[in-house]
C-alpha cells in the first residue's frame, strides 16, 4: 500500500513474534530486499524460498501454511509496491469502502489495519490460485451481493477466526463495540465498522 513501507511491515510484524520468527522475519526481508535493488519483481512464495535455502528462510510450504502468515504478508509489502509502481497506480489503498483505514489517529493500529487490509488481498490472490480455472469466483467489497461462492479454505477460515480470537483483540488492544463494530480499548475510536464482526460470523457459519 502507498503509505506503508517493507521496512515497517517488519518492524511491526517482529514487534509481535517470538525470537525464532524475527529470525526468520529477517532472513527473508535480506531476500525480499536483493531481488528489489536487483528490479527483479519475482516475489513469488517458491521463488523467495529458494533464494532463500540455507539462509534461514523456510521452504514454500511453510510459507503458505497457517504458521506463515507473518511471512506471506512481508513478502506481499514488496510485491504490491512492484504492482503500484508498474501500474502507475496505488492498487492497495483501500477503496471508499476501507477509506476510514488512513483516517485512524493512532499510527500503530492504523499500520495493524492497513496490515490486516493487506492480508485480505493475500487471501484473494490464494483464493484465485486455487479456485480451478474453469471456476469464476467474484470479489465484492461493497454492497453488492455476489452471484457465486466458494467453501473457505482451512486456511482462510483459521485467519478470519483469528480475528474473533482473544488474543488478536488482547494483542491489539481491541474490544467489541456497538453493532458488531471493533473498537480501540482506550480511546474508544473505531477500528473496524458496524457489522464487521457480524460479517466474519456469518462468513464463517455459511462458506
Amino acid at each position: 500500500m502507498s503509505d506503508i513501507s517493507p521496512e515497517k511491515v517488519l518492524e511491526l510484524l517482529k514487534s509481535q513474534a517470538s525470537s525464532r520468527i524475527r529470525k526468520t522475519l529477517s532472513a527473508i526481508f535480506i531476500i525480499c530486499k536483493e531481488q528489489q535493488e536487483k528490479g527483479l519483481n519475482e516475489f513469488s512464495f517458491s521463488t523467495i524460498a529458494k533464494l532463500g535455502k540455507g539462509r534461514g528462510v523456510p521452504g514454500a510450504q511453510s510459507i503458505r501454511n497457517t504458521t506463515g502468515l507473518s511471512y506471506r504478508t512481508l513478502i506481499s509489502s514488496f510485491s504490491d509496491q512492484v504492482e503500484i509502481q508498474s501500474n502507475k497506480q496505488e492498487i492497495n489503498t483501500p477503496p471508499k469502502t476501507y477509506a476510514w483505514i488512513n483516517e485512524i489517529k493512532d499510527p500503530v493500529i492504523r499500520l495493524q489495519a492497513n496490515i490486516l487490509y493487506t492480508q485480505k488481498k493475500e487471501a484473494e490472490r490464494l483464493i484465485r490460485e486455487i479456485v480451478p480455472i474453469n471456476q469464476v469466483i467474484e470479489v465484492f467489497d461493497g454492497a453488492v451481493k455476489a452471484t457465486t461462492s466458494t467453501k473457505l479454505t482451512d486456511l482462510e477460515r483459521e485467519a478470519l477466526e483469528y480475528l474473533l480470537s482473544n488474543e488478536f483483540f488482547r494483542r491489539n488492544r481491541l474490544e467489541y463495540g456497538k453493532s458488531g463494530s471493533v473498537v480501540n480499548c482506550e480511546t474508544k475510536e473505531s477500528i473496524f465498522p458496524i457489522a464487521t464482526i457480524d460479517a466474519i460470523t456469518k462468513a464463517l457459519m455459511n462458506l
